[in-house]
């Protein structure tokens, strides 16, 4: 098991910090809403419609945590006032091992929070906790993986250090288009 963690971006001048916490049931009804962006539902291959399933992905994402196999973020914007944070995406390290050298990340952003530089803070942010947890323990690689359609995905990748590595076949039904393999490695 590996104990969960809060991570934390900074404030830019022009966007609130950002607050990086496992999921919880808090934060369904947020869920509910993410998912019904369509643009988010074909990125991420994820039947989540109602909010039973949003309850049971936010409780897989317990499981993960609880068996070190998927450990997923909240993201949140953190409000100025006294608002509560806002859900604005999502970051996730798949696939940790002791003694393995490479891990995946992943992420999305809430429609409403695009184009705001979100994506990129929440993957530095946790990029840099995972290489600082789990360096000592084997890891050395992230990858991170899109559609070739994803341009979004892309630059994304790029502003957060991850180089373009290689083309991945398709991979139907799961994966109907060619994808990208990006790494950053702890040189970077």
């Amino acid at each position: 098991m590996i104990s969960p963690v809060t991570l934390h971006s900074a404030a830019t001048p022009t966007t609130p910090p950002l607050l990086l916490r496992p999921w919880c049931t808090d934060d369904v009804a947020a869920l509910v809403q993410a998912y019904q962006d369509p643009v988010l539902r074909r990125a991420t291959g994820s039947p989540v419609e109602s909010e039973e399933d949003c309850l049971r992905w936010v409780q897989d994402q317990g499981r993960g945590w609880a068996t070190g196999a998927r450990l997923g973020f909240a993201v949140l914007e953190e409000a100025v006032d006294a608002a509560p944070p806002r859900l604005v995406g999502n970051v996730v390290l798949k696939g940790v091992a002791s003694g393995k050298p490479s891990a995946e990340v992943g992420y999305w952003t809430a429609a409403h929070a695009r184009g705001r530089g979100v994506a990129p803070r929440a993957l530095e942010a946790l990029t840099g906790w995972a290489f600082a947890a789990f360096r000592s323990d084997g890891l050395e690689c992230l990858e991170l993986l899109h559609q070739v359609d994803n341009a979004a995905s892309c630059r994304v990748a790029e502003k957060s250090g991850y180089a373009l590595d290689g083309i991945l076949p398709a991979f139907p039904p799961a994966y109907p288009l060619d994808g990208h393999r990006h790494v950053r490695r702890t040189s970077a």
